[in-house]
């Protein structure tokens, strides 16, 4: 009597660990930036492999990274986070591994950007979507020259008290970095002196700290330029503002934006399966309509608009410079840029 009531317990615990474990793989849990994924390719994918999606939203690397160590680790399957983030993540043991195998779509990456620094080899990440981050004027405040990073950390009477900052760290200090023609990470205090007296000099010329609304507020006319990305540039145009993109002689900031596999994802395979169809062309295309930035997969092209293809956002003039990428510094010297940072935005 007792073996057979251990065994019908047994059969009703494999019973319900295999109904939880069903019900776990048509489920999918995502971190996302703000703005940046269009609702049908989530309904598309929920239609085409019966797997509900769920996403929250921050609005930097940096809070990706905080609320992921203040406990959400284990509550998403996937984030977003840029190049530079993506490299910290795996620092600090947030990521898993896949292989190649697990992705039948992973030969559609482009050569560049598989054996990538943040990334070697493609072991945690797929690329998302790849663009700059500079800035833009309102062309009915201000007509002069937009070509330096000056319009930011020296504006121009029409300009001061006018400007919008991203709330992002790492593109704020780089941009200041490159107005400077100092390098990232610097350690030498003469350098970080400058950038810090840089930075509170120009904040007092600022209107305001906005990543999420860095689109709003140009269209609205409450910034009269701002830090933006080109492809958030490109919408509030289509919005009507009347702002243009800037590429400075001083330099941008270029990033990539991928998907990574997060550690203790609770659904695993469902995160396999949205990868790989983030590997689609047909599928990227949509996103990169969408997004307005460029693709990391070949194939995209015959998918995206004309009006895309010839963007002034996404086609720098030939005498741009080539765009920067966030550094990751050591960890000593990235909490002096911390300090200086949380200097700024007391």
């Amino acid at each position: 009597m007792k073996i057979s009531s251990t065994k019908t317990l047994v059969a009703a615990i494999a019973l319900s660990l295999a109904a939880t474990s069903a019900s776990a793989s048509g489920k999918l849990s995502i971190y996302h930036w703000f703005e940046y994924m269009p609702q049908q390719v989530l309904d598309d994918f929920k239609a085409k492999f019966d797997i509900e999606v769920t996403m929250d939203t921050y609005d930097s690397n940096e809070s990706l990274l905080a609320s992921l160590k203040a406990g959400k680790i284990g509550s998403y399957d996937l984030a977003f986070p840029g190049d530079y983030m993506v490299a910290i993540m795996a620092n600090q043991g947030l990521l898993d591994t896949y292989q190649r195998s697990e992705l039948s779509n992973f030969d559609n990456i482009q050569k560049q950007w598989i054996d990538v620094e943040f990334d070697k080899g493609r072991k945690s990440s797929i690329p998302y979507q790849w663009g700059t981050t500079s800035f833009s004027v309102n062309r009915d405040v201000y007509s002069g020259s937009i070509d330096s990073t000056a319009i930011i950390f020296d504006p121009p009477k029409e300009l001061r008290g006018k400007i919008n900052v991203l709330d992002s760290q790492g593109e704020v200090l780089t941009m200041a970095s490159l107005h400077l023609g100092i390098p990232q990470c610097s350690t030498d205090r003469k350098q970080l002196k400058k950038l810090n007296d840089l930075l509170l000099s120009a904040k007092a010329q600022w209107a305001s700290f906005g990543s999420d609304t860095a689109k709003e507020v140009l269209v609205s006319g409450d910034a009269a330029a701002g830090m933006i990305y080109n492809g958030y540039s490109a919408k509030a145009k289509e919005e009507g503002a009347n702002v243009e993109y800037a590429y400075p002689k001083e330099g941008y900031v270029a990033w990539m934006d991928n998907v990574v596999l997060l550690r203790d994802a609770p659904n695993r395979a469902s995160a396999i399966t949205f990868m790989n169809y983030m590997l689609e062309p047909e599928v990227m295309g949509k996103i990169t309509n969408f997004s307005q930035y460029s693709a990391g997969i070949q194939g995209v092209a015959p998918f995206l608009t004309e009006k895309l293809r010839n963007s002034p956002e996404n086609n720098p003039p030939a005498s741009a410079p080539v765009g920067t990428f966030v550094a990751v510094c050591d960890e000593q010297t990235q909490l002096v840029y911390d300090r200086i940072w949380t200097n700024l935005k007391k």
